[in-house]
């Protein structure tokens, strides 16, 4: 309780808790923020629901905060465009700054930089309608075509033909006109929470979909989220210390999710990194924090509490 109110004594005003938006992942969004907005009720700090879609949120939050919880996926709400129009106000909002935001959400360009920095990545290439499909499948095998800009895992599409591949570049190119292709990698998925500069537990991801896609991630009810993930201790260490190492050198800070494919050899590759994830009742942090031993409420308050202390 005495977090709860020091946290309040740092209160200028109440939160305003940044939800819906108008990207693909407005649906999730919604359930996020209702989700934090119950939590900080739950522990009597102020706050104030503010739809981004609606025209005068920007005005309403100026005029009445000075504080904001994040809770927008995809589209301006994790590119850096609302961070940068909170900074201009000098207010103060969780999770990752403008550049950082925007270098997360482009899967091409973050992938660039690990490849730069020698941090662990399945090969890619950006595809536009000049590419040479048919060599792409001979030189990859096995892809995967994702909007480089978007989020769970929506306008994604698994390839192993030039014909597929050209299906599954137009239905990408409906949600984001860049789009890449990645060499799949056969084998088991994790993700790593990361909050406050550490690692949380690991979780392994097991779906009988082709792969962890949107309904595998908030619609069925037989995906397996594995925690402990069932690596032993060294190799945990190994995926945790690398998910931090990816996630400190897009510039990330106070909370995130790093999601990682282990192939057949053993091998870890980095997929990307979320600076808004999901806050539902299927979502990942909220898992690997209870794993951890932090409840939802403290999990809430200690990534707001993060954003205060920058």
């Amino acid at each position: 309780m005495s977090n709860v109110i020091d946290l309040n004594s740092q209160l200028q005003t109440p939160v305003a808790v940044l939800f819906g938006g108008r990207s693909a992942e407005r649906d999730v969004s919604l359930q996020s923020g209702e989700a934090v907005l119950a939590a900080l009720r739950g522990q009597n700090i102020p706050v104030e629901p503010i739809d981004s879609k609606d025209n005068d949120w920007l005005e309403r939050v100026a005029n009445n905060h000075r504080h904001a919880f994040i809770a927008l996926h995809g589209g301006d709400g994790e590119d850096g465009t609302i961070q940068g129009a909170l900074e201009n106000l000098d207010i103060s909002y969780t999770g990752s700054g403008v550049t950082a935001s925007a270098l997360a959400m482009d899967k091409v360009r973050c992938k660039y930089l690990w490849q730069g920095m020698d941090l662990p990545t399945p090969q890619f290439a950006e595809l536009n309608d000049d590419s040479d499909l048919a060599e792409i499948i001979q030189q990859f095998g096995k892809v995967i075509v994702k909007p480089s800009c978007e989020g769970s895992s929506i306008g994604m599409t698994i390839a192993t033909t030039a014909e597929e591949l050209s299906a599954a570049y137009i239905a990408a190119k409906a949600y984001d006109d860049s789009v890449m292709v990645e060499q799949w990698v056969q084998g088991a998925e994790f993700t790593v929470a990361i909050l406050g500069g550490r690692a949380l537990p690991a979780i392994r991801l097991e779906t009988d979909h082709g792969f962890y896609d949107y309904d595998a991630k908030y619609i069925a009810d037989d995906t397996r989220y594995i925690c402990p993930c069932g690596l032993d201790k060294k190799l945990e260490q190994q995926l945790q210390e690398l998910a931090l190492a990816a996630f400190t050198s897009v510039g990330c800070e106070g909370w995130g999710r790093v999601d990682v494919m282990q192939d057949e050899q053993g091998n870890f590759y980095l997929l990307e990194v979320n600076t808004v994830p999901g806050m539902t009742g299927h979502s990942l942090v909220p898992m690997a924090a209870k794993a951890a031993g932090i409840s939802f409420e403290q999990l809430v308050t200690e990534i707001l509490t993060l954003s205060l202390n920058k």
